[in-house]
């Protein structure tokens, strides 16, 4: 039986081995440099097509951004679909670990070291201002986009954001992100997402970067009702989870944990377990896993 080690890092390192691949035009959102979107055309049609927004993943945290998913969107490009690859605020840089005695002054990992994942409100500020501006944007800079059949999919802590733009109608009352009424999505497809907080932090998912997103422990029960994927249920917004067996870095529990939540809120979550894959092979284009996702976006798009 394979190393789980060895076998993350040679799937991780394949995965990251694509050059970024530059898209067809790029527009902001809002004023900050990350708030801006990546418009990837649909390769060899001249018809309107299903929009896919592109939420990427790295745990939240400020060293992952969405080039590491650029050759990911250009295979949904060259796969038919128009693209959107979405760039938000994460984690601010880490803060040096703190000497004995010291606390980490809330600016480093919950050791002290590492980047700290996500901002709170910022990431989920991002994610809906993003979602919001993007039928003008694609209107302006991807014509091909048939607004009409719109596709979110992410992966890791991608796939959680991309199942909270799914249930911002389902916010509490209250909430700056809520929906009068559900947005306008054929479908989401969450790629290994970080879609159940609690069993997350029982398996310590990312070293902790559930709590790190929510502000820490003290913050976290009453932020995670604005934020929690497997409380903000039923959507009534088709959704499938893509999830490798082999996974590591966000094992299937937290899947299953996810979708036993929206069967229990009587809701029916697609869960696609794809054997012998782990982690990384759901965005990496030289994988087969990879066109599995295609054909699950195309399900729902088309």
């Amino acid at each position: 039986m394979p190393d789980p080690a060895a076998r993350d890092a040679a799937e991780e390192a394949s995965a990251l081995s694509h050059p970024a691949v530059a898209p067809d035009a790029t527009a902001p959102y809002g004023e900050h440099p990350d708030q801006i979107v990546d418009f990837y055309a649909p390769r060899d049609r001249d018809d309107r097509v299903p929009l896919v927004v592109v939420l990427h993943g790295g745990a939240w945290r400020a060293p992952y951004d969405r080039l590491h998913v650029s050759p990911f969107a250009d295979f949904l490009a060259r796969s038919g679909f128009a693209v959107a690859s979405v760039e938000y605020r994460r984690g601010r840089p880490a803060l040096p670990a703190p000497r004995d005695g010291e606390g980490a002054d809330g600016g480093g990992s919950a050791d002290g070291g590492g980047p700290v994942a996500g901002r709170w409100p910022e990431t989920f500020d991002d994610v809906a201002a993003a979602l919001d501006a993007l039928p003008a944007l694609a209107a302006e800079h991807l014509p091909q986009a048939d607004p009409r059949r719109v596709v979110v999919t992410g992966h890791s802590a991608g796939g959680h954001l991309a199942l909270w733009a799914a249930s911002r109608h389902v916010l509490p009352a209250g909430s700056p992100w809520r929906l009068a009424e559900a947005p306008g999505l054929r479908g989401v497809v969450a790629l290994a997402p970080i879609a159940h907080f609690e069993r997350a932090v029982e398996l310590d998912v990312c070293g902790g970067a559930v709590a790190q997103l929510l502000g820490g422990e003290a913050d976290f029960k009453e932020r995670a009702a604005f934020a929690d994927p497997a409380v903000l249920l039923p959507t009534g917004i088709a959704t499938t989870v893509v999830q490798g067996r082999e996974d590591t870095v966000v094992p299937l529990p937290v899947a299953e944990a996810y979708a036993d939540a929206a069967a229990r809120a009587g809701e029916l979550v697609g869960l696609t377990v794809l054997d012998d894959v782990g982690h990384f092979p759901l965005i990496d284009p030289s994988a087969d896993a990879c066109a599995v996702v295609a054909e699950e976006i195309a399900q729902l798009a088309w």
